[in-house]
């Protein structure tokens, strides 16, 4: 077996893996790049950028379904083609995938490129492929995660899709059952509803996406169950595979059993990041009940090792500019390594293009300390911008510190959303205060003008809203 020397070995040629390589090329040492499976980001291949198109289809046939309220008449209707929906969902994934490859990855020295399974045989020492021996000063482990498929589903785990498979099919199927109400099972879901497909969602739970404010959960049910399908508080006790679909059986809140046969069943139900694959283990790392060691975000590190997670593999946050972060840090420190230095990391944010969308900024509802701060809402309900779309529902709700004002946090379920999710998630991580933000310019009519009257209710209850106190220069007759 072929034995190498490297400075710093590259488990995972994804978001994290990829940019922590090039922060220890920057630093001048010697990287390798080890990769077992294709070439291209989660994000590209099987994440964000397909589920975004599959939605953009959906949005389509939404807006001329829905159509009529505004007068206008679609006289012939319209048709979803399965096939050609998710033929341009391919061909635009495909190039996506191409061009992250094209740009980072091709470029690359081949002596910096290994392809095949690595596995830890002892510290800093890898296996791979069974034919070569790397023997690295530090070890990035940029392994990303797969999705998992809880054990009612073993014993038909072949016929069970994931999210991954979605971007795979022919055709659009006549029925599927979505297992995991987080944001892939209500994205997917939502879309495939949308484009026709009778759709019936199934959560143990009453909880949609991330939402931890009761609030706003409450608004998220209320408002997606008018559209959606949705069967929560639901016990799987059985499935089978037949010659026409899968069939399920369950038992509801109330106790009383189901069945019902689906031609599809999706499961999302998470993701599990890839270690127990690696012989982690062999690492000499301690670890938990679910093969995780004692992993610092601010640094990376796992416990005082010269090992680092990155990515979807340290199950942080499995956001692509967090995975892109952690890349960074990782690289960085293990080039750098024993030397290793803590990194602020950003301001959480989290956005999910169900319609309306969810998202979570800063300190969550569940985090807060609720005899420090003071929350403050608005409905879109009744928005103005919000009830010229026809998209006229949704709660927003912030949350500030008393003892300063300062802006902490924020949980969003509303129209377009993602644009005043980050206009809030720059706000809290510059410091700012509500009365600041109300000082910030607000067009009329646009649906940020909701946020401001948020900022208007928060600050009247921190005490601090008035002519004296705090300029709000979008005040004016008439807006």
């Amino acid at each position: 077996m072929e034995t190498r020397k490297v400075d710093v070995a590259v488990i995972g040629a994804g978001s994290a893996g990829l940019n922590a390589r090039r922060e220890v090329e920057k630093a001048g040492l010697r990287p390798v790049m080890i990769e077992s499976g294709p070439y291209g980001t989660t994000c590209a291949r099987v994440g964000c950028m397909p589920s975004k198109l599959l939605i953009a289809a959906a949005e389509t046939a939404h807006t001329i379904a829905g159509a009529d309220r505004f007068g206008v008449r679609v006289s012939k209707g319209y048709d979803v083609d399965g096939p050609a929906v998710l033929e341009r969902v391919r061909r635009e994934r495909d190039r996506f995938v191409r061009l992250t490859i094209e740009g980072a990855v091709d470029s690359l020295p081949e002596d910096q490129r290994i392809r095949g399974h690595a596995r830890f045989v002892a510290p800093t020492t890898l296996e791979v492929g069974g034919r070569l021996r790397l023997e690295a000063r530090s070890v990035v482990v940029a392994a990303g995660s797969s999705p998992n498929v809880p054990p009612p589903f073993d014993a038909i785990r072949e016929h069970v899709d994931v999210n991954d498979d979605v971007f795979e099919w022919a055709d659009l199927p006549e029925s599927i059952a979505i297992f995991g109400l987080g944001i892939i099972g209500l994205e997917l879901g939502q879309a495939l509803a949308r484009l026709g497909v009778r759709t019936a969602f199934f959560g143990r739970s009453e909880r949609l996406g991330s939402f931890t404010d009761p609030e706003v959960a409450r608004v998220t049910r209320e408002v997606l169950a008018e559209e959606l399908d949705l069967r929560l508080g639901v016990e799987l006790h059985g499935a089978e595979k037949g010659p026409e679909g899968i069939t399920l059986r369950w038992r509801d809140a109330g106790g009383s059993e189901h069945s019902e046969r689906f031609e599809r069943v999706l499961v999302a139900a998470g993701r599990t990041p890839n270690l127990a694959a690696l012989d982690f283990a062999a690492s000499g790392l301690a670890l938990d009940a679910r093969g995780m060691p004692s992993w610092d975000p601010r640094t990376t590190q796992c416990a005082d090792a010269p090992i680092f997670l990155a990515g979807d593999a340290s199950d942080h946050r499995a956001i692509l500019h967090e995975a892109a972060d952690e890349g960074r840090i990782a690289g960085a420190n293990a080039a750098r390594f024993p030397d290793v230095t803590a990194h602020v990391r950003r301001i959480p944010l989290a956005i999910a293009f169900t319609e309306p969308q969810m998202a979570l900024v800063g300190c969550a509802y569940a985090d807060l300390d609720l005899d420090a701060v003071e929350v403050a809402e608005v409905s879109y309900a009744d928005q103005g911008r919000a009830r010229v779309m026809g998209q006229n529902r949704g709660l927003v709700r912030l949350y500030a510190r008393r003892t300063c004002c300062h802006l902490i946090g924020a949980e969003m379920f509303g129209p377009r959303v993602e644009h005043m999710a980050h206009l809030l998630a720059w706000s809290v991580q510059q410091g700012m205060t509500a009365q600041q933000a109300l000082e910030m310019p607000f067009y009329h009519p646009v649906f940020e003008e909701g946020l401001r009257s948020a900022l208007r209710d928060l600050a009247a209850k921190l005490k601090v809203y008035g002519d004296c106190r705090c300029e709000d220069r979008a005040s004016a007759p008439g807006s």
